[in-house]
């Protein structure tokens, strides 16, 4: 990251992406709530290379470890693993550094990037787009409250068919274009 003006437009583009495409369509039913509630924390890393992401992913999963008042973490890294291939690979580091720190069972990682592209899908496929964020970033979930969100939410495992029916349905032009919106100018984010 080139200054902190540059930190706050990343947090704020995702803040928006969050809002407008996650909950606003409703892609994951569980968000809108914690985002009502404030409890999302959203934080912009500095890292440029996987070693120092490693260590910005120990800090959180240690943050949210000792603070209960943050359910989820999105932590966004656009320094660093910006070609998807070498970020779905560094999967692989995260799992094991929450191995290493005994947090297997507590703690999950969804995976979101700007190339996202499901095994075995054309990377053009609109489906994609479920996970298509506007930079990579890791999504630190508490296990224990996502099972319990998935008890209680009726139907839920039609919500990945349904999603991908919406990104279907919407298509890849309309999707680039939700996906622009979500990316404010300068202008936009001061007012």
């Amino acid at each position: 990251m080139d200054s902190p003006f540059e930190a706050s437009k990343i947090l704020a583009d995702v803040q928006n992406w969050v809002d407008s495409f996650v909950a606003g369509m409703n892609l994951c039913p569980f968000a809108k709530p914690e985002l009502t509630r404030n409890r999302v924390r959203f934080v912009v890393s500095a890292a440029n290379s996987e070693e120092l992401l490693l260590t910005a992913l120990h800090a959180e999963l240690e943050l949210l470890n000792n603070d209960q008042s943050i359910e989820t973490t999105l932590l966004i890294h656009p320094g660093v693993l910006r070609e998807f291939d070498q970020y779905n690979q560094f999967l692989n580091y995260a799992e094991a550094l929450i191995i290493q720190m005994a947090l297997k069972g507590i703690y999950q990682i969804a995976s979101f990037h700007p190339d996202y592209q499901f095994e075995n899908t054309d990377p053009t496929a609109a489906e994609n787009y479920t996970n298509r964020s506007p930079y990579p970033m890791l999504h630190l979930l508490r296990e224990e409250s996502l099972e319990t969100a998935i008890a209680s939410y009726p139907e839920v495992e039609q919500i990945p068919g349904r999603n991908i029916e919406l990104m279907q349905r919407l298509g890849k032009t309309e999707l680039l274009k939700i996906r622009r919106a979500c990316q404010l100018e300068p202008a936009e984010e001061q007012s």
